[in-house]
C-alpha cells in the first residue's frame, strides 16, 4: 500500500503514522522551508512523523505539482489537512488526482468537514468536541467543562476515522477499480464517538448535569482518590462482585455504604473511600489491589508508565533513537509490525531513499537536474 502525505498537523499525520505502523509506505510531502505548524519542538520529538520518509517539494510550483501527480498515479491514496478548497487551488484537487488515477482514495482531514457554515472557519480541537457535545459531559458536578488532552477529537475523532475511512476506501477501490474522496471530518468522528451517549440520551438515561453519572465521576465507585503520599489511584467496580472485591480489600463493611446504585448515598460512600485511600501511600495500595478483582489501576505519569511491569511486559513502550514512545499498535499475530523508524530530516540521502519507491533512479536524477528536489 502506497500513501502520499501532504504535510499537516495533528491528525493527518496521526492517520498517517497510524497506516504507516501497520506497513504502508508513506511518502511525506513536506515543505522547502519550515512552517509554523502548531507546537514547534526538535524533529526527533514529533513522534507523529515517524515511521516515513520525506521529500521537500515547493507546491507553489508547477513542476512539483507535476511532480506530485506522477507519484498520484502509483498511489494507493493520498491525505491533506488544508481548509476546503486549498489543495484545488494548487492544482492537486480530488478531480486532479482521480484524473490521473481514477483508483485513487483521496483522504481529507479537517475540523468542521469539507461543507457547512462553519467550513472555511479556523479552529482546533477543543472547538471541534465543543460543537459536538462531548466536552459538555467532560467535568465534575457543578464545575467548568474540563478541557482534556486532544486525544477525543484530533486523534480520536479525526486521525483515527481518517485511516479507517482511507482503508475501508482502498478496500473497495481494489475490488471495484474505482477510488474516491474520504471527507473525514473532527466534528463527524467526535460524534461518532458519542453515538452511545445519544442514545442514553434519548433513553432519558442520561443526566443534564455532567458528574453526577456513574461513569464521569458522579458515582463514588468510579473515581480517583488520593492517598497518603498525595499520589492518586483510580477505581471502577461498576459490576456489584467487583465492588463487593474492592470494600472487601480496603476492609469497608458494605452495609455501611448502603445499595451500589442509590445514588442518595454516593455523597457519604465517597466520604467514606477517601478517608480509607488518604490511610496509605500509592505504592502500597498498589500492592494490596493491583491485580485483583477491585477494577483498581495507579495514576501514573508518562514516566513512570514507561516503567510499569504490565507495559514493560507487553513492551506497549518502546525506545526508538532515544525517545520512548508507544509501539505501533494494534498488534499481529503474523504480519508484527517493526520497531519504528525515527521521524526524517530533508536530506540528499533522504530524499533519494524517499523517492526510490515511487521513481527509477534516472526519473530521480532528472528531478533533481531540474531543481524540483534539493
Amino acid at each position: 500500500m502506497k500513501i502520499i502525505e501532504l504535510a499537516g498537523i495533528g491528525p493527518s499525520p496521526m492517520a498517517a503514522m497510524l497506516l504507516a505502523d501497520m506497513g504502508a509506505t508513506v511518502i511525506r510531502i513536506d515543505r522547502p522551508q519550515p512552517a509554523a505548524l502548531g507546537i514547534q519542538r526538535p524533529l526527533k520529538y514529533n513522534l507523529l512523523l515517524r515511521n516515513r520518509r520525506v521529500v521537500a517539494l515547493d507546491l507553489k510550483k508547477a513542476d512539483a505539482v507535476e511532480t506530485v501527480l506522477r507519484m498520484v498515479e502509483r498511489a494507493d491514496a493520498l491525505i491533506e489537512g488544508f481548509r476546503p478548497g486549498v489543495t484545488e487551488r494548487m492544482g492537486l484537487g480530488p478531480d486532479d488526482c482521480l484524473r490521473r488515477n481514477p483508483a485513487l482514495v483521496y483522504g481529507r482531514m479537517t475540523g468542521w468537514g469539507q461543507t457547512g457554515p462553519l467550513a472555511q472557519s479556523a479552529g482546533h480541537d477543543l472547538n471541534y468536541i465543543a460543537l459536538t457535545g462531548a466536552l459538555d459531559r467532560i467535568g465534575r458536578a457543578g464545575q467548568p467543562p474540563s478541557v482534556p488532552l486532544n486525544i477525543v477529537g484530533d486523534y480520536g475523532g479525526g486521525g483515527l476515522y481518517l485511516a479507517l475511512g482511507l482503508l475501508a476506501g482502498i478496500l473497495n477501490a481494489r475490488k471495484t477499480g474505482t477510488g474516491q474522496v474520504v471527507d473525514a471530518a473532527i466534528v463527524d468522528g467526535t460524534a461518532s464517538l458519542m453515538t452511545s451517549f445519544f442514545g442514553m440520551q434519548a433513553a432519558g438515561m442520561l443526566k443534564t448535569e455532567r458528574g453526577t453519572g456513574v461513569m464521569d465521576s458522579g458515582a463514588y465507585f468510579y473515581d480517583v482518590y488520593q492517598c497518603a503520599d498525595g499520589r492518586w489511584v483510580s477505581v471502577a467496580p461498576i459490576e456489584g462482585k467487583f465492588h463487593a472485591e474492592l470494600l472487601r480489600l480496603l476492609g469497608v463493611d458494605p452495609a455501611s455504604l448502603g445499595e451500589q446504585m442509590d445514588e442518595a448515598g454516593w455523597p457519604e460512600a465517597r466520604v467514606v473511600l477517601a478517608a480509607t485511600f488518604k490511610n496509605k501511600t500509592q505504592a502500597q495500595w498498589c500492592e494490596l489491589l493491583e491485580g485483583s478483582d477491585a477494577c483498581f489501576a495507579p495514576v501514573l505519569t508518562l514516566e513512570e508508565a514507561a516503567k510499569h511491569p504490565h507495559l514493560q511486559a507487553r513492551a506497549s513502550l518502546i525506545e526508538v533513537d532515544g525517545v520512548v514512545q508507544p509501539a505501533p499498535a494494534p498488534r499481529f499475530s503474523r504480519t508484527v509490525s517493526p520497531p519504528p523508524i525515527p521521524p526524517q530530516e530533508v536530506t540528499k540521502e533522504n530524499t533519494q531513499t524517499a523517492l526510490a519507491d515511487w521513481f527509477s533512479k534516472d526519473e530521480i536524477q532528472a528531478l533533481r537536474a531540474a531543481g524540483t528536489i534539493e
